[in-house]
């Protein structure tokens, strides 16, 4: 269990959050009636949906949206989402999972297809890229929940298996069926984190260039876009350097 690491954010690059707010809201709250809709409207008896509520108070999300994301599930006339994964390449031979919620599995096949094809990438079978990755719960912690010694400690208590510190912030590492267990043993510690849900975590990593890293992120940023897409993962790592010029 390592303290200190170099790992990047695999989720997107840093100032993806400044995403238009009408769209990160939708995606939260589509989440919010999936999870809703597949356990109970209770957060504190349904795990996934405490999870997405949470999230959404990171992102600073009205109570009252997210109030009317968790009726909308018991409503019954609620659009049925599909979980849809597609694996694929993008640009440098990057590996990329993205992870959609879909009323249309033909729309969203369609839009992701397309992005990948115009922005260096290719669409992949199913099984393609996720040999490369493994499947773990992911918490994550502002900076300022403590310094990485505090966060290493109360991790290790909890049971987690791996935290990797920067100054964007901690991410604490789960197995996959003990995330929620971690979650709520950090929270006493910790307060409630900015997230908590299972990640694609890549075995090894690509590094990108100049080149390759600008259209990569034009093509994240696109998937980012997309209201189906949720979650963009990847394997790539981009030096320090090649971010500045990018800025």
């Amino acid at each position: 269990m390592a303290g200190h690491s170099k790992f990047k954010n695999i989720m997107h690059r840093k100032g993806a959050q400044d995403k238009k707010r009408s769209s990160l809201f939708s995606k939260l709250s589509r989440e919010i009636t999936v999870a809703a809709k597949m356990g109970t409207p209770d957060p504190d008896m349904n795990p996934r949906l405490r999870a997405a509520v949470n999230a959404a108070k990171a992102q600073s999300m009205p109570k009252d949206n997210i109030q009317r994301a968790i009726d909308k599930a018991s409503g019954g006339d609620t659009d049925n989402y599909e979980e849809i994964r597609y694996e694929g390449f993008g640009p440098g031979g990057v590996s990329l999972i993205v992870e959609a919620l879909s009323d249309n599995r033909n729309r969203t096949a369609t839009n992701v297809r397309t992005a990948m094809s115009k922005n260096g990438g290719n669409l992949g079978a199913s099984g393609s890229v996720t040999h490369g990755f493994d499947r773990l719960g992911l918490i994550s912690y502002p900076a300022s929940a403590g310094d990485a010694e505090k966060i290493f400690e109360a991790a290790l208590e909890a049971g987690a298996e791996d935290v990797e510190s920067s100054e964007d912030g901690h991410e604490i590492w789960t197995a996959a069926d003990a995330l929620h267990e971690v979650a709520s043993a950090l929270e006493p510690v910790l307060g409630e984190p900015e997230g908590a849900k299972l990640a694609w975590r890549p075995q090894t990593m690509v590094t990108v260039d100049e080149s390759d890293a600008q259209t990569l992120f034009k093509l994240i940023d696109i998937l980012d876009d997309d209201d189906d897409v949720q979650t963009v993962w990847g394997n790539y790592e981009v030096p320090d350097e090649v971010m500045e010029k990018l800025g």
